[in-house]
């Protein structure tokens, strides 16, 4: 039988297990590892993180640049010429940068993957993925991309993933405050808010957070929507960290920025950022 390839896969957190169940269930041999007592099926269970360097792809599913540079301060020694890190979580795109220098100076490559989409997307293997880098290294992450995204976009060097992950989650963090903003006025007004969101979704207000949350978690009193407002903030802080870099004066992510750290210091990070309705509600 011919031999299954190998991917190291390092954080089997809300998003990284269903990720490595895809890749398990597409024919690879995933070498996983994982701080806390995750287990994955089907797939082997690296007692020191220097296992995963077996397989020359290894996916980082990691919450931030802190905790992406922990696993590579350990890793960096076992990498080679035949490895490539690739980096699936949100991280600081002048950290992705110096992670691709230093596996440059190993002769190993280093890239920024980052993915939108919910859990049930990371299950079904249909994610969105934001490709930083070259053509070789695309051409060895391919195969691992498409295992676990229906719809990969190659933004350009290492880094740029990540800042268009950043700049998009911005402009949905906007939207969804929008939205949520207009439907306290309009309950307020005595407005009936299921034909405000039909009103939404027919018209120019129609976005992403008014077509998906509105009805189904924000009117439904679910407030389920898979994504965490901690994980929001962390992504605008991102996002401000761009615009900070550039001394750029962007006043709308100031204030997204300030309206959101609100939020999760009143309801904490990890509820669903859908949240953010019941906290301007008061």
């Amino acid at each position: 039988m011919r031999e299954k390839p190998k991917v190291g896969f390092v954080g089997l957190g809300m998003m990284g297990m269903p990720m490595g169940l895809c890749l398990v269930s597409q024919g690879f041999e995933v070498l996983a590892h994982d701080a806390g007592p995750a287990v994955l099926e089907g797939a082997s269970m690296q007692p020191a993180l220097s296992g995963v360097a077996a397989a020359p792809t290894i996916v980082l599913m990691l919450p931030d640049s802190p905790a992406v540079a922990q696993v590579m301060e350990k890793l960096l020694p076992s990498l080679g010429p035949a490895h490539l890190v690739i980096d699936m979580g949100s991280s600081l795109p002048a950290e992705t940068r110096r992670w691709a220098e230093a596996c440059a100076a190993r002769g190993a490559r280093f890239m920024d993957a980052p993915v939108s989409g919910s859990v049930v997307k990371a299950k079904a293997g249909t994610l969105a993925i934001m490709a930083g880098g070259d053509d070789a290294t695309f051409a060895q992450a391919a195969p691992v991309l498409k295992a676990m995204g229906e719809k990969i976009i190659r933004t350009g060097a290492p880094g740029s993933g990540h800042a268009m992950k950043a700049l998009n989650n911005y402009v949905y963090a906007a939207g969804l405050l929008a939205v949520c903003e207009a439907l306290v006025l309009g309950e307020r007004e005595g407005l009936d808010l299921s034909i405000l969101a039909d009103v939404l979704n027919a018209s120019s207000g129609r976005n992403i957070a008014s077509e998906t949350k509105v009805k189904q978690e924000i009117l439904s009193g679910r407030y389920a929507g898979g994504f965490q407002l901690g994980l929001m903030r962390k992504d605008l802080e991102t996002a401000g960290s761009i615009a900070e870099g550039q001394g750029a004066d962007a006043a709308l992510l100031a204030l997204c920025r300030a309206r959101w750290n609100e939020a999760m210091a009143a309801r904490g990070p990890r509820v669903d950022n859908t949240e953010m309705h019941l906290h301007l509600k008061g």
